[in-house]
Formats: structure tokens, C-alpha cells, sequence
């Protein structure tokens, strides 16, 4: 499902905004100790357990780069003294759950063994008031997901598919698209948990090659007339189809209509009220896994459907969405949901396996709006429509990456989203296009499937991901292999695009000065910049759970690369 802010028209405008929101860090400071958020403490304990002389060594050149294991040495490691007379050395370090249980959290420290007393810190990892943004439509998709996963566990693994439609020959049938002007009616889910269906007459308005516009005949007044409709089917056959096809695989056809089809409904824009789509924004569309799964299909619409709202310009059921804002938006609502129907095909249909895990299935689909803008080029306008809602999202997530997921699971904000765009395109710059097939085409899902088509053990591409955040475009800084975008200069884009700098900026603390306790979120990490003055002493840091707690199941890792 793709989720957007309730003012989709001025997402532009909305990312500009957030740049405010630097001023707020004062004002949080009171708050600094809520919801987990990762804050300097202020009278840090003694850390016992670790010094300098019990402490790991680790000498790095510059560019060069590990990663702890606090599970094989404690987490306890010593960096040398700074040689020179004249020079500042610098690390970027963070402190990041690198994998585990999706959702998962777990209570941290990162300190320097030998804090210096009444040193106060540099600068603190605060969570601004910011809104949370979209979190109706996150929560929805995630209950779809939850009950496709649910129905399939009550089914059993072994259900046999259904074989293609036959024809009275016993051949295969006649594949028979709908033609235009005909009706029909769909079961479609009508409230936030879908344990209301309602049925929807709708009207054929437009077919292609690859899809059937289906509108619903109580939709509001004032929608999209004919030739605005024919459009959005044009793009749909022309660049949605060709992006996700090429980039994840075929789509199914139980059916045997030779199309996906798009349900334009207000039962959608009514999942939302108009007040909730002002504080929680609303759902543009969904794709309802039931629809496909053969266990289900025949009780449900038994085809490739996606729904999406409609244009209600005087907002009679919901908020307003003008026929401009649909028609801007839909397109990348179309690349989203198709990319689910894709690979609920693949995995299930075809190899008769699992759902892609949640926090997959999004980074894909965030990743199919991306690719579908980047199909326009060189009409940068209509990229940067396209994309401004996956650099919106990660924008928001590099602000704070401790206080938000990677692998998220449940009661998820945009930031998290924007978390799986960014790794999602990671490996495609880092490991090629095809990554993406070979992603879709297992019956592996999550951590898992990313190892098995990496390579390279989850935990690695994770921690190199997280690097690349910091050091991917960094001014004088010639990152080694794995730990870049190609894709991207982040530093240059939000500039250029929205006028607000790089949103990532950890704070800059001496050795003897890092003290960041905090809660680790599942695939997410804490950046610290720690400046060692020159002939400054060897400096020892610590990486530990807070004691008395539970620890859950994350697995903790602490990246180290050196800058300068």
C-alpha cells in the first residue's frame, strides 16, 4: 500500500518545512528522555568492565573501516593516540542493531570508558516535535499483510493452486480483457481493520494493454473525466507496467482477462476520516492479498486488483483530493501496488511460498516509485514528482536513525519507509539491477533472502549501509568499495531540490567524551563524529546493553571508519 501526508499537493513544501524543525531541538531537550530516544546522560556511571588495557585494539587507515561484534570481544575497543602535532583524527561510529527479529528493540550504551568529568557533551541526539506523518495508511497495510500471513497459516502450505481457466476444448481459455462501459461488482474491504467488506458497482472507463480502469458509480462529483482517465491508463501501460515487470517479474492472471485492474472507489478515501487524514494522512491505494491467494480468492474479487482513491474535489467523504492531486499522485500509487501484486505472484503463486516479510515488500515497492520516476528522465519535473515522496521519507529517517527501523513490523511511521527505500537502493547500486528479481523470484523472505542473493551475510550489508549514510558523498572523503550510493548525492539533492541541508548530523564528541545510551531499533543505528585532537591519548570505547534490562533479540554491532 502506498501511504501519503494529508496535503499531498505540497509534499515539496512539506520537506522544506522540516528544515524548522532544527530550531525545535531546544525545546525537546525536556522531552529528551521519552519514547527511547537515544540523549547523553548526564552523570554516566563508571564502566568497570572496560579500559584501556582490557580493551580490543583496532588501527585504522584512512577510508578504512570494521565492525564489532560485542557478542566476541565485549564490545570493548581501544583506538590509538593521535601522532600528530597538528592534526585532528576523526571516526565516524555508530551503534546499531545490524539484524535480528523485525520490530525488535533493545536498550543500549556506547561510552568512552574514561569519561572526562564534568565534560559536557558536544552536541545531543534529541527527537524533535515532529508530527508523525501517514501513520493511518502504514498501520493498514501492515493489518492486510498481517492477515494474508494469517490465512495462509490456518490454510496450510501445501493448498494446491488452481490450475488456469479451461475452455470447453480443454484448452487454455481465451484470454478476454473487460470491454468498456461494462459493470461489475467487487467485495472491497470498507474499514480501517477490514472486518467490513462492501460491495462496489463499477464502471469500465478505460482498458489497455495491461490495465482496466474500473471507477466506482457512486464516486463523488466532479472527478476525473474521460481523457484524464485515458491518461493515467496510458502512464500505466507505458511506464508503471514496463518498470515493475522488468524489475520483479510477471504478474499472475488467474483471471484470465490479460490485465491488472484499477478500482477507483471512495470506500478508500473513506478508510480514512477527513480529521484523521489532517494528523495521520490517508491511504492512496492497496492491493488485498486475499483478491490472489487461492485459498480466498473465489469468496473475493478472484483477480490482479489494486484500489485507490478517487477525486473528491468538495470533500464529501474525506478530505479533499483535487483531480490534480490524483491525477499526480496515482501514478506512483499504480508502481507501488503493482510491485505487491508481482510478488505475492512470485513467491506464492509461482514457487508456492511465504509472503515477502513487511519491511521487504515496502523497500520494493518504495523502490518501484524510484525506478518509475527515473523512467521519465530526462523530464526531471515529472521525476522529481515521482520520487519527492521516497526522499520526503528518508529525509525523515536520516533526522533521527536511531528512533526509527529498518526491519519494521508494526505501528511503523514514514521515516521507517524511508529507512527501506534507502537500503533497497543500496543494493541495487551496490550488487546491480538484477538484485531485484532475484529478491522476488524465492520462496526466501527478508534478512534471509537478502543474504542469499548478496551473498554476504545480512549483518554486513547492513552495517555497510549504514556507513554509506554518512560517508557516501562526504566532502574530501573517497569512500571505499561497498559503503556509497551510486544512485545519489543526498548532501547535493535536498539542497538543490528543497533548500534544507543533509538532515544527518550526529553529534561531535572528543574520545573521552562519547556517552549516548538509547534504545536500538531493528536495522537502525546511532551516529557519533568523534574528533581526537591532536596528541590527544588512546581512547577506549565501550558498547554494552544497559544493565538490568532485558536485551532483546537484535544483534548489536558497532561500525567504526575512520575520516581523517
Amino acid at each position: 500500500m502506498r501511504t501519503l501526508p494529508g496535503d499531498a499537493n505540497r509534499l515539496g513544501e512539506s520537506v522544506l518545512k522540516r528544515g524548522e524543525f532544527t530550531a525545535l531541538t531546544l525545546l525537546a531537550a525536556s522531552l529528551a528522555g521519552l519514547a527511547g530516544c537515544a540523549e547523553h546522560a548526564a552523570t554516566p556511571p563508571v564502566l568497570a568492565r572496560c579500559s584501556a588495557s582490557e580493551a580490543t585494539p583496532i588501527t585504522l587507515a584512512i577510508a578504512a573501516d570494521t565492525v564489532i561484534d560485542p557478542a566476541t570481544d565485549s564490545g570493548c575497543v581501544l583506538l590509538p593516540a593521535n601522532g600528530s602535532s597538528t592534526d585532528n583524527v576523526e571516526y565516524m561510529v555508530v551503534a546499531q542493531a545490524a539484524g535480528g527479529v523485525p520490530g525488535d528493540t533493545a536498550p543500549f550504551a556506547l561510552r568512552s570508558a574514561s569519561l572526562v568529568a564534568g565534560a559536557p557533551p558536544t552536541a545531543m541526539a534529541l527527537r524533535s516535535a515532529r508530527a508523525r506523518r501517514g501513520l493511518a495508511a502504514v498501520r493498514f497495510d501492515r493489518m492486510l499483510h498481517q492477515q494474508e500471513r494469517l490465512r495462509r497459516a490456518l490454510g496450510g502450505s501445501t493448498r494446491a493452486l488452481r490450475a488456469p481457466a479451461l475452455n470447453g476444448g480443454g484448452g487454455v481459455a481465451t484470454i478476454t480483457p473487460p470491454a468498456v462501459g461494462t459493470l461489475r461488482t467487487f467485495t472491497v474491504c470498507a474499514n480501517n481493520d477490514c472486518s467490513v467488506y462492501k460491495p462496489v458497482g463499477a464502471r469500465v472507463r478505460s482498458v489497455g494493454t495491461h490495465v482496466a480502469v474500473y471507477v466506482d458509480t457512486l464516486a463523488p462529483a466532479n472527478g476525473l473525466d474521460s481523457a484524464q482517465i485515458d491518461s493515467l491508463r496510458q502512464v500505466f501501460d507505458t511506464h508503471v507496467y514496463a518498470v515493475d515487470t522488468s524489475a520483479f517479474g510477471s504478474v499472475s492472471d488467474i483471471d484470465s482477462n490479460g490485465v491488472v485492474i484499477a478500482v477507483m472507489t471512495p470506500l478508500v478515501n473513506s478508510l480514512v476520516s477527513a480529521a484523521e487524514c489532517q494528523t495521520a494522512g490517508f491511504v492512496a491505494g492497496f492491493f488485498d492479498p486475499a483478491d490472489l491467494d487461492p485459498a480466498t480468492a473465489a469468496q473475493y474479487n478472484d483477480g490482479e486488483i489494486f484500489y485507490t482513491i478517487v477525486a473528491d474535489p468538495n470533500g464529501a467523504v474525506s478530505c479533499v483530493h483535487t483531480t490534480a492531486d490524483v491525477e499526480s499522485f496515482l501514478p506512483g500509487t499504480f508502481l507501488h501496488e503493482l510491485q505487491h501484486v508481482i510478488s505475492f505472484n512470485q513467491h506464492v503463486l509461482i514457487l508456492r511460498g511465504n509472503l515477502e516479510d513487511l519491511w521487504l515488500d515496502e523497500a520494493l515497492s518504495s523502490l518501484a516509485e524510484e525506478l518509475g520516476a527515473r523512467s521519465f528522465l530526462p523530464d526531471s519535473a515529472t521525476f522529481e514528482t515521482y520520487v519527492v515522496n521516497d526522499l520526503s521519507n528518508a529525509y525523515d529517517f536520516l533526522s533521527d536513525p536511531g528512533d526509527h527501523f529498518l526491519l519494521q513490523t508494526s505501528d511503523t511511521v514514514l521515516e521507517d519507509f524511508g529507512a527501506g527505500w534507502l537500503y533497497a537502493r543500496y543494493l541495487v547500486d551496490q550488487f546491480g539491477d538484477g538484485i531485484t528479481n532475484k529478491l522476488e523470484q524465492t520462496t526466501l523472505t527478508g534478512t534471509d533472502n537478502v543474504a542469499a542473493q548478496t551473498g554476504l551475510p545480512f549483518t554486513t550489508t547492513a552495517t555497510r549501509w549504514a556507513l554509506a549514510n554518512w560517508v557516501s558523498d562526504l566532502p574530501g572523503f573517497s569512500p571505499p568499495p561497498g559503503l556509497f550510493y551510486r544512485s545519489w548525492s543526498f548532501r547535493q539533492v535536498y539542497p538543490s531540490l528543497f533548500g534544507v541541508a543533509f538532515p544527518l548530523t550526529p553529534p561531535v564528541d572528543g574520545g573521552t567524551q562519547v556517552n549516548v545510551v538509547g534504545t536500538l531499533h531493528a536495522g537502525s543505528g546511532f551516529y557519533v563524529d568523534i574528533v581526537q585532537a591532536p596528541r590527544a591519548l588512546p581512547f577506549a570505547l565501550d558498547l554494552m546493553g544497559v544493565p538490568g534490562l532485558v536485551t532483546a533479540s537484535v544483534v548489536p554491532r558497532l561500525d567504526v571508519i575512520r575520516i581523517h
